[in-house]
């Protein structure tokens, strides 16, 4: 059963009974993706590490070879 088969036979349910029909699939994506931006945010500051910037600082190294020393 896909997402939007069990959506519809939720709001079927809910319908008969008289009760409010469920959210639908996918509306509260951007508000779970932003509580776990914050979240991994504060575990971060909790841990001593930089809040920010992490990733693109973690990519930049990767794409300079950062990791590695010059050869001279």
């Amino acid at each position: 059963m896909s997402i939007t088969q069990q959506y519809l036979l939720d709001g079927y349910r809910a319908a008969q009974h008289g009760e409010a029909a469920p959210p639908a699939p996918g509306s509260h994506d951007r508000e779970t993706v932003r509580e776990l931006r914050d979240y991994r945010r504060f575990r971060a500051v909790m841990a001593g590490r930089p809040a920010t910037g992490r990733l693109r600082g973690a990519l930049g190294r990767w794409l300079r070879g950062g990791h590695r020393r010059p050869v001279h």
